[in-house]
């Protein structure tokens, strides 16, 4: 009984280890159509990744206006924001929770970026070398909190008023 299970198994592993691209009953012609169109997914991710603006990160927001000064009420806003979505990983400190203190963030990044971060984080860590490098530090992914436009901005001023803004 185990040598008939024994060859079961290593005729399975033969069969699986075995070329599953049908490409030697292709013609020439499919071969080369399939060869231009792993060129043009190859271009169409090195144009991308050229693309890519890492002072604003991934994401629909590419200029935010912000103030001098405080917007005590969105502030307060994003206050109820980070409380419900955000305080169980992040501490407004330097000191790492789950995620990392926001304490000085603003000055480290545009507020493009923190509101791209804050509303696409899988893209982000994908593709922005910061976000990479967080995550090697606090090896969480942050997951998305599915916040609105109004929300990242409301939380961007409340970020702000944590780093001193008046």
């Amino acid at each position: 009984m185990k040598k008939i299970l024994l060859s079961g198994i290593i005729a399975f592993l033969v069969a699986s280890c075995g070329n599953s691209s049908d490409e030697q009953s292709q013609t020439p012609s499919a071969i080369a159509a399939k060869k231009e169109a792993d060129k043009a997914d190859h271009k169409e991710t090195t144009d991308s990744v050229a693309a890519y603006d890492p002072n604003r990160g991934e994401g629909k927001f590419t200029k935010v206006d912000v103030s001098p000064t405080l917007d005590a009420a969105m502030a307060e806003s994003g206050n109820k924001t980070f409380t419900v979505k955000c305080s169980a990983c992040h501490k407004l400190t330097e000191e790492k929770l789950v995620g990392p203190g926001w304490k000085g963030v603003t000055g480290r990044h545009t507020a493009e970026w923190i509101m791209n971060f804050a509303t696409n984080p899988d893209a982000m860590i994908d593709k922005d070398p910061k976000a990479q490098a967080m995550l090697e530090i606090c090896l969480v992914r942050m997951p998305n909190q599915n916040l609105s436009d109004d929300e990242a901005r409301a939380l961007y001023e409340f970020m702000r008023k944590n780093d001193g803004v008046k």
